[in-house]
């Protein structure tokens, strides 16, 4: 399956995933949603000592085997987590963090940047609706306005046309990016390079961003986890929260 291509979803029950991670695993987890609880300002998010003892042993039980990858900049969930040697996937994948210190970043578009000045300034007459700008994109929060869920879509699709910029809709929000990457093409870039090549890799998030990264596992062999309600996906199994996520993770360690 090409990750990049269409999708055929699963529409079934899904089942929890196994207790323990296949042989020669690697690990790829969404970060807002899947290891930290969605709140209503994104930048009031605090990671709890819990995630980063977590993510540490996990790390270092997979010998370096994992991998963030998130809708956030990297250098944001760099920053919470205060590790080293955790590959970082942000903008969607399209900012690469590799473990061994190496990244690669593609230039800003300049529509990016004009696109990111008008939805600021539109944004600002509307109250309750966040403006998250990132190094390859710019998100409009509508968590605590919901009533603008049309007026902020309408914006986004507009400016998407008229820019040549990604549309990239997600749960209360919606975010213009640079084109090209997704975070299937992420997790496919952490597999072409030490220490993940040859593995089979586990995906788990909670959003239609994270999706591509479903069918990426898929497409090497591994395996998808949504986290949250059922709804047709490319995962092969569910969690239901982040507490059951974080809980799962112990239990691996555990196994």
């Amino acid at each position: 399956m090409d990750p990049q291509g269409p999708h055929v979803v699963v529409e079934r029950a899904l089942e929890l995933p196994p207790s323990h991670l296949p042989e020669q695993a690697s690990l790829f987890l969404d970060f807002d949603g899947t290891l930290v609880d969605l709140i209503d300002r994104p930048d009031a998010v605090q990671v709890t000592d819990r995630v980063r003892a977590l993510i540490a042993a996990l790390c270092t039980r997979l010998d370096g085997r994992l991998a963030i990858v998130t809708g956030r900049e990297a250098a944001f969930v760099r920053a919470q987590l205060g590790l080293k040697g955790v590959g970082i996937a942000g903008s969607h994948g399209q900012e690469i963090h590799f473990p061994d210190g190496t990244t690669s970043i593609p230039e800003t578009p300049a529509t990016l940047a004009d696109a990111a000045n008008v939805i600021a300034r539109l944004a600002a007459a509307h109250e309750g609706v966040l403006v998250e700008r990132k190094p390859l994109g710019v998100a409009l929060h509508y968590r605590m306005a919901p009533q603008l869920e049309g007026w902020s879509r309408a914006l986004a699709e507009e400016l998407a046309e008229s820019h040549g910029l990604h549309l990239q809709p997600g749960k209360m929000m919606v975010e213009l990016r640079a084109p090209g990457g997704d975070k299937g093409s992420a997790v496919a870039r952490f597999l072409d390079t030490p220490p993940f090549a040859g593995t089979v890799p586990v995906m788990l998030g909670d959003d239609l961003t994270d999706e591509p990264g479903f069918a990426a596992a898929a497409a090497h062999g591994g395996w998808g986890v949504l986290v949250g309600p059922e709804r047709p996906t490319e995962a092969l199994y569910r969690l239901e929260g982040v507490q059951h996520v974080l809980a799962w993770l112990e239990g691996v360690l555990d196994a």
